[in-house]
């Protein structure tokens, strides 16, 4: 029992970041979920000194190693997905930026209808547009 509650670091600093994404101090470099791995390494080499060390006491030389790797695997697919997969996402170029007035385009409403920027514009002075995400 003594292993697990170390790799519970490991646990919270990759399960942690989606609530730490909402955070735009946390987000662009992930400070608080590379503490929490870095705080569930340092336990695991304690734990695995401590089982190897007094091995009657502990009782760990089977699971120590297995949740060492199963540590490191976690912390380096993270590493992998933020480091490396997020920063192959190409950059927005085209995107209109803030202030900038969006380019016509015409869309579907939830009934079918065709509506267009232009026909929102011609209505009132100012449009908001929210994009939701997935599909329904």
């Amino acid at each position: 029992m003594v292993a697990l509650d170390r790799v519970f670091f490991e646990l919270a600093g990759f399960f942690s970041y989606t609530f730490f994404a909402q955070f735009p101090i946390t987000r662009d470099f992930p400070w608080a979920n590379l503490l929490l791995f870095a705080a569930g390494g340092i336990c695991l080499v304690v734990g695995l000194f401590r089982a190897f060390g007094n091995a009657r006491a502990y009782r760990g030389k089977i699971f120590g190693p297995i949740l060492s790797t199963l540590a490191i695997l976690i912390f380096g697919l993270f590493s992998y997905v933020l480091f490396y997969e997020l920063r192959q996402v190409p950059p927005s170029t085209g995107a209109p930026r803030v202030g900038q007035k969006a380019p016509e385009f015409t869309l579907s409403d939830q009934d079918g209808r065709d509506v267009s920027l232009r026909d929102l514009r011609s209505k009132s002075k100012a449009v908001a547009l929210i994009f939701y995400r997935g599909f329904w």
